[in-house]
């Protein structure tokens, strides 16, 4: 089972409890060489000196055995299953050589298997220690009454169960440590994931107000200019013949830009929050602004007829929708439709849905300020919010027409109705 790291810089982690368990933490390698270092240096030295005291074969065997099952200690953490078959076998193989059951070695290897791979692997391994001492202990009593080999210095009964307890203890050691570090490992890969859902939900929204912020300068700044630009082509043109209609005009010019400028300002103010600029604060527009909104259209020449029904909504959400819909095809229609003699515009606020038609009769398009294309996208952004649709696209008899219909947000009483009249 391969860790994560323990402390994922994003996570801020409190700091583990104990000077000692952070250093074993820390440096798993020290630990590994000690764990080894219990047993091998008694084993070797306890081996050398009956080499010295009494040479013989089996001594040396029982060196041989000793060292390797010690030193394959050292990879426990990494290779569980093979540090356990490599003690076990030499388990059986002290049990033959007599004098004792060296299962020091396997006991390490048990609490390994709980802790680095499963408790599921640490019981079975424990019933393989079960079954090769329990044989082996038989096998060496059967052949030590026929003289085969040297039997072992104690009973192979206390001795098995000497052993089997001994393991069973290594075995519940390492399933309550293992358990345990399993689940702040579960703890921390939670936290982990976590942090990565938080960044991605903080990446979505960013980009989210990115396309809200991008479709607000576009209605801001397309909007308000092609109403400029219409204005001061006027004004131009009014100069010499109609110098009053001009400076009207110009006046105009200016109120449209002033109102887009504290638009800006309160957009921008998203961005840069903080610098206590009250235009930041101001509110969206609505549907209140729609009569200033219609009679700017009419000032730069269009022939608007705005017609308003139902209740309105009280979300301001889809108030700022149905402002945006009527702006961006009032300013298509004064782009491409200078030569229009009607524009109407419909709003039918419904129990359940909203609709909102524009439409224009002028049978010639034209190209008098060129677009972004992007409007009409964005508009379909914002009614999809709200499970709606939009449409556009010639008209039968002549002339363009955007149908948009999206879902109402019910409102909280039933007086709030815009004051208009057939012809606002």
């Amino acid at each position: 089972m391969t860790a994560p790291d323990p402390a994922p810089g994003a996570l801020e982690l409190p700091r583990p409890p104990g000077a000692i368990r952070r250093f074993l933490a820390a440096h798993p390698v020290v630990v590994d060489l000690f764990v080894a270092g219990v047993y091998l240096v008694p084993a070797l030295a306890y081996g050398v000196l009956m080499m010295v005291a009494h040479p013989s074969v089996t001594v040396a065997i029982h060196l041989m055995v000793a060292s390797v099952a010690g030193a394959s200690l050292i990879a426990r953490r990494v290779h569980p299953r093979a540090v356990f078959a490599i003690t076990v076998s030499a388990l059986a193989v002290s049990v033959f050589l007599g004098h004792d059951v060296d299962f020091v070695p396997a006991m390490f290897a048990l609490y390994a298997l709980a802790v680095y791979r499963s408790v599921r692997s640490a019981w079975i391994g424990y019933a393989i220690t079960a079954g090769v001492t329990i044989t082996s202990l038989a096998a060496t009593s059967i052949l030590g009454e026929l003289f085969v080999i040297t039997p072992l210095d104690a009973e192979a009964a206390p001795s098995a169960f000497a052993v089997l307890s001994l393991c069973v203890v290594a075995v519940l050691l390492g399933v309550n440590v293992g358990n345990r570090r399993r689940y702040l490992l579960a703890l921390i890969d939670r936290a982990r994931q976590l942090a990565r859902e938080r960044d991605q939900q903080a990446e979505i929204a960013t980009a989210a107000e990115r396309s809200r912020i991008a479709r607000e300068m576009h209605d801001i700044v397309s909007h308000s200019l092609t109403v400029m630009i219409t204005l001061a082509d006027g004004s131009a043109s009014l100069a010499e013949t109609a110098p009053e209609r001009s400076a009207e005009a110009m006046r105009m010019v200016a109120e449209t830009g002033r109102g887009a400028l504290a638009d800006m300002r309160r957009l921008l103010g998203v961005l840069r929050a903080g610098e206590g600029d009250g235009a930041e604060h101001a509110p969206q527009p609505g549907l209140g602004e729609l009569r200033e909104l219609v009679e700017r259209f009419r000032a730069a020449g269009l022939p608007v007829r705005i017609t308003v029904s139902g209740t309105a909504p009280e979300d301001v959400g889809q108030q700022l929708t149905v402002f945006r819909v009527v702006q961006e095809a009032l300013t298509n229609a004064l782009r491409y439709a200078s030569l229009a003699t009607a524009v109407t515009v419909r709003i039918a606020f419904g129990h359940d849905r909203t609709r909102i038609v524009v439409e224009d009769d002028a049978s010639v398009r034209t190209e008098a300020v060129a677009g972004s294309g992007r409007g009409l996208l964005g508009l379909r952004e914002r009614v999809a919010l709200y499970g709606g649709t939009l449409e556009a696209g010639p008209r039968r008899g002549g002339g363009w027409r955007l149908v948009a219909t999206f879902d109402t947000v019910p409102p909280r009483s039933g007086d709030d109705r815009i004051p208009a009249g057939p012809d606002a």
